[in-house]
């Protein structure tokens, strides 16, 4: 008997100007390379990551990387994972009431809804986080401590489940939960694979000598 081919998903990624690179570059990175190596070992490639924003086009991000968005929040498709990063973008986002009954209507009928960074605020401004058990960037956990909309803030931590509302620490932590995600979705050696064709073999803490 031939084994059950990968579900097929469609992870989708908010993009919104002043997002944070790495902490949506990161996760895109361990989802399409986890397709990659399906693809090297002669199997379908199962996920299909699309990066979408609110008008659709261009973003330009933090540090100044401009990057177009593959649909708008109107044309996206129906998704199985939905990621948002954050970065300064996140304090004007968690007031764009528009977005944020997007991601409440999308986030109902996602597999898994998750963030990055302060991208946590946003999710618990939409309603998906909200009463859940959340980190976000080392910076902001008083923040959203203050805005009282999660039941935990959790810190000195890099991404936290709680049901399928999976939220990280800031920036490099995205890398850490996209692959956790990685093997949730299809099994931890998979993951490991991923991980392995990435060379992701953090040491930290930063080291000067060599």
């Amino acid at each position: 008997m031939s084994p059950t081919p990968p579900r097929e998903r469609v992870i989708g990624i908010l993009l919104f100007d002043d997002a944070e690179e790495l902490d949506f570059v990161g996760p895109y990175e361990v989802f399409t390379m986890s397709n990659e190596m399906y693809g090297h070992s002669g199997k379908p490639m199962p996920d299909k990551v699309i990066l979408i924003s609110e008008k659709g086009g261009m973003v330009t991000c933090a540090k100044g990387m401009r990057v177009e968005a593959h649909c708008s929040i109107a044309d996206a498709p129906k998704l199985d994972v939905l990621l948002i990063p954050g970065g300064q973008g996140t304090r004007r986002e968690v007031l764009n009431q528009p977005l944020l009954d997007w991601v409440a209507k999308v986030a109902a009928t996602c597999e898994w809804v998750t963030s990055v960074c302060t991208g946590s605020l946003v999710l618990t401004a939409a309603g998906p986080a909200k009463g859940k058990r959340v980190t976000t960037h080392w910076a902001f956990i008083d923040t959203l401590r203050e805005r009282g909309e999660a039941s935990e803030v959790l810190d000195k931590i890099r991404y936290v489940r709680d049901g399928n509302v999976v939220t990280s620490a800031g920036v490099s932590a995205g890398i850490d939960m996209a692959l956790w995600l990685v093997g949730q979705m299809h099994g931890e050696d998979h993951a490991r694979f991923t991980q392995t064709g990435m060379q992701y073999d953090p040491a930290p803490p930063y080291a000067a000598a060599v």
